[in-house]
């Protein structure tokens, strides 16, 4: 069948209102199905219910006195590497390679952090500021979001 004829085909099935044609001979076969122009609904499932909170504890205090920093306040003083795009995260350049990072490690701007594969493409993502990593949010070879974050650093 040539394309001519395809679109000679098409061209039946719209004047005629068909929604369907399936076509089939010993060296070919065509379907050709028109797309509903219904838009469907969106589908509303109830709120679950809410978990149930257990009671807060006052922090235990320290050796000298003194409360630990909630884990919140503390991530506020790091800085958070993030995914610049969507895709699959490698810590090494290669499987037989080591990371390009460790907890400890310190960096500058300009250090290869991780790759990203994107589209077959791997993009090297590089540090922009200087500091220690303090925690690896992100696991090598899993797929990781766009602003997505990879890495605690502490600029201190």
């Amino acid at each position: 069948m040539k394309v001519k004829e395809i679109r000679d085909l098409i061209d039946y099935i719209k004047s005629t209102g068909l929604d369907e044609v399936n076509i089939e001979t010993e060296t070919f076969k065509v379907k050709i199905k028109r797309s509903s122009d219904v838009i469907s609904q969106p589908h509303f499932s109830p709120a679950p219910s809410l978990p149930q909170v257990a009671p807060h504890q006052a922090p235990e205090p320290t050796s000298d006195g003194l409360a630990p920093m909630p884990k919140e306040v503390e991530d506020r003083k790091h800085i958070t590497i993030k995914s610049p795009m969507i895709g699959t995260i490698y810590m090494a350049p290669n499987p037989e390679s080591p990371d390009f990072l460790k907890v400890g490690d310190v960096i500058k701007p300009g250090d290869t952090v991780c790759v990203v594969e994107a589209m077959k493409l791997f993009n090297e993502i590089e540090a922009e500021v200087s500091g220690t990593v303090v925690k690896i949010l992100a696991e090598n070879a899993n797929p990781v979001e766009y602003d997505q974050p990879l890495f605690l650093i502490d600029p201190s």
